[in-house]
């Protein structure tokens, strides 16, 4: 398929940056989620890459040749929206035949290929039916089919999933990454979801005012986030956060304190400094292990949900979110988080190894 390369890619609007030099390259075949809350400039990427908007600096690459001065038409990128975009007074037949008839591909080769996409996205049976006719996940799945149908180098989804129920976002997301593994095609696929996000990408790019916050594998940007905004925005329910203060090799946390290893100690340097604790809420156990945060549950605050138990508990002034798997019969009186499972970070929120 192809291999998509952005350098320094940025757009203004106004004095508006949406997005800020966004670097990355997409390896053939690799589906990258592009994760950020509403505004951060995902949505803009795609629609630069599709030739939508226009950049106002950097380049767009596709297998070595720049795009981005090129005509949307020509880039042989497909983008699939997320209100679906098909045409009411069609059958689903003519909206996936719809780009081809547009290149002056022939009927026959036209059928053909609309019925094989078809295939693949199981619409076999739907090609004679109009858009209103169908369900929210028939829709995608004809988006899908139009955007495929083209044999795109580069696929692009625009949040494709925001206006579909529960049942249906899961089963669409399976179909969506089953095909993308089935036909090799290189993808970059928007979101605001993290469970789409994180079940779905290869690596995931999270966005923030525009900036990239960290580029990574699903797992290693859950176990290692680069600063706190990731900490915060990855993780259901988020991380803690707890401001902390760093003197003479220890950590002070409410009436706590804590003994660092010579190796963090060495990286956090001599003198007296601000810094911040990660907890993930399940890294809360009943055991009480040497080395460890102490939080004490308040009383009435557990949310039983089943396969879990949410635990509202402080430490010091702070108020954190533990998590018990399974259902909780009884809180303990105090929950720890050990020491080697809380992640460190300075005062301007970056990572601290």
């Amino acid at each position: 398929m192809a291999r998509a390369e952005f350098e320094a890619v940025g757009k203004r609007f106004g004095e508006t940056v949406a997005l800020a030099d966004f670097t990355l390259t997409a390896d053939d075949g690799e589906l990258i989620t592009v994760l950020g809350p509403s505004g951060c400039g995902k949505s803009t990427l795609l629609r630069l890459t599709a030739g939508l908007e226009t950049l106002t600096h950097g380049r767009i690459r596709l297998d070595g040749q720049r795009i981005d001065d090129v005509p949307p038409h020509e880039r042989n990128v497909a983008m699939v929206f997320q209100n679906y975009a098909l045409y009411p007074h069609m059958t689903v037949r003519g909206n996936i035949e719809f780009p081809l008839r547009m290149r002056g591909v022939g009927t026959a080769e036209r059928r053909q290929q609309a019925e094989e996409v078809a295939a693949l996205l199981e619409l076999g049976s739907l090609l004679e039916r109009r858009p209103a006719q169908l369900s929210g996940g028939q829709r995608q799945r004809v988006a899908l089919a139009r955007a495929l149908v083209r044999h795109p180098a580069l696929f692009l989804l625009d949040e494709p999933l925001s206006n579909l129920d529960a049942r249906l976002r899961l089963s669409v997301r399976q179909y969506i990454r089953e095909m993308q593994r089935r036909l090799h095609v290189t993808t970059l696929y928007v979101t605001h979801d993290q469970t789409e996000a994180m079940t779905l990408g290869d690596r995931i790019v999270l966005i923030h005012q525009g900036h990239i916050q960290q580029v990574d594998t699903p797992v290693a940007m859950y176990e290692r986030p680069a600063n706190t905004f990731v900490a915060g925005f990855i993780g259901s329910p988020p991380m803690n956060l707890l401001p902390a203060e760093y003197a003479a090799g220890a950590v002070r946390v409410g009436d706590q304190q804590l003994r660092l290893s010579p190796e963090l100690r060495q990286k956090l340097g001599q003198g007296t400094r601000h810094i911040h604790l990660g907890v993930r809420p399940e890294a809360f156990t009943a055991a009480q292990p040497p080395d460890a945060l102490v939080g004490i549950p308040a009383a009435d605050t557990a949310e039983i949900l089943g396969s879990e138990t949410l635990v509202r508990a402080r430490i010091g002034d702070q108020q954190v979110t533990a998590r018990l798997f399974g259902v909780a019969r009884e809180i303990p009186p105090r929950l720890a988080a050990p020491l080697a499972q809380i992640h460190f970070f300075d005062e301007a929120g970056k990572r601290i190894d």
